[in-house]
């Protein structure tokens, strides 16, 4: 059965570096090519503000090696769409950080899984994995 996983953004940077601190489940989750595996603008949003204030180390410049990698590894772009954004009003506030927030909306709306280790996203009404 194919799934559509949308990756939080360590999830992203975890599987693309091949770290450790991503769970075989999710590794195994992203590589099986029946899956279809998405990256949210919003992810890419987050680590280049993150890496331009000089909390993200990454080895090139986000717009050269965030895509880079992603089509490397067959990782879709998922842009943020207004009916996505629309979503933010029903959230219940167990999360203030907005792009994880804007990362919950996308994965209702076009009805993907989190793949995530985060605990508070788990809170939400949004299918997780890890």
């Amino acid at each position: 059965m194919t799934q559509k996983l949308l990756l939080d953004t360590c999830a992203f940077l975890w599987f693309v570096r091949d770290d450790p601190a991503l769970s075989d489940k999710a590794r195994d989750l992203i590589r099986n090519p029946k899956n279809l595996v998405f990256l949210s603008s919003v992810s890419v949003w987050e680590m280049t503000v993150k890496h331009g204030l000089g909390k993200l180390s990454l080895a090139d410049l986000p717009h050269i090696y965030i895509p880079t990698e992603r089509l490397k590894h067959e990782i879709e772009s998922l842009p943020l769409v207004e009916k996505a954004v629309s979503r933010l009003e029903d959230l219940p506030s167990h999360h203030k950080d907005p792009f994880d927030r804007m990362l919950i909306c996308q994965a209702i709306e076009h009805d993907m899984t989190i793949l995530t280790c985060d605990g508070l996203i788990v809170q939400y009404p949004v299918k997780t994995v890890w």
